[in-house]
């Protein structure tokens, strides 16, 4: 699938985390989405491996589930630095990067498998 695209995807689910996921600022411009989608791909291509290496036994004693811990990681760093919280909505942060971080990997997930069967069908 082409980066564009799934960078535009990305985006468009910041958008709708932001706006109807409590605990975040639920006006959000399309301008933090993007720019939220921009730092979820720098965090993803310059942490995200890392962690995952280190992370690499833990995920294998845990068949794969300790990926979910690793993704709640990434997702919060990105929120942090997005600034999409909002302090005065009564829900816990680390609640709402948990909602936010199953959207973002269900969303992730679904991205990659649509791009393995592209690259199936190319072949």
């Amino acid at each position: 699938m082409n980066w564009l695209l799934r960078f535009l995807i990305n985006a468009i689910v910041f958008y709708l985390i932001a706006k109807y996921v409590p605990g975040f600022y639920h006006n959000p411009t399309i301008w933090s989405a993007l720019g939220a989608a921009v730092i979820f791909g720098l965090v993803n291509m310059v942490i995200g491996p890392l962690l995952r290496l280190i992370s690499l036994p833990l995920t294998v004693i845990t068949l794969g589930l300790f990926a979910f811990v690793i993704n709640y990681i990434l997702f919060a760093i990105t929120i942090h630095f997005a600034n999409f919280y909002d302090p005065t909505s009564g829900v816990n942060p680390w609640l709402a990067d948990l909602y936010g971080a199953i959207i973002m990997t269900i969303v992730s997930t679904l991205l990659h498998l649509g791009s393995e069967a592209e690259a199936r069908r190319t072949v």
